[in-house]
């Protein structure tokens, strides 16, 4: 079997799990990875950070903002 370039690190498990998800969404592996990246980006910082504002109308949960390395720790300690 030939070599494979990638751009990226990965085995080849996970580069069949991002052919399939693209496959599926109808999305070229770039736009998948792209989209994954933004929706989890969101997902933790719902008001924005470092400087990247949420669209106009974006719907912000109150004092929202991403847990602490602290914050982390504590909790998978209990």
């Amino acid at each position: 079997m030939a070599a494979k370039v990638r751009t990226f690190s990965a085995v080849d498990r996970d580069i069949a799990m991002l052919d399939a998800i693209a496959a599926y969404h109808g999305f070229s592996k770039s736009a998948t990875i792209t989209s994954l990246i933004r929706r989890e980006f969101w997902r933790i910082f719902q008001a924005g950070a470092a400087g990247i504002e949420p669209d106009e109308g974006a719907a912000i949960t109150p004092g929202s903002k991403a847990p602490t390395r602290v914050q982390k720790k504590k909790e998978r300690t209990r």
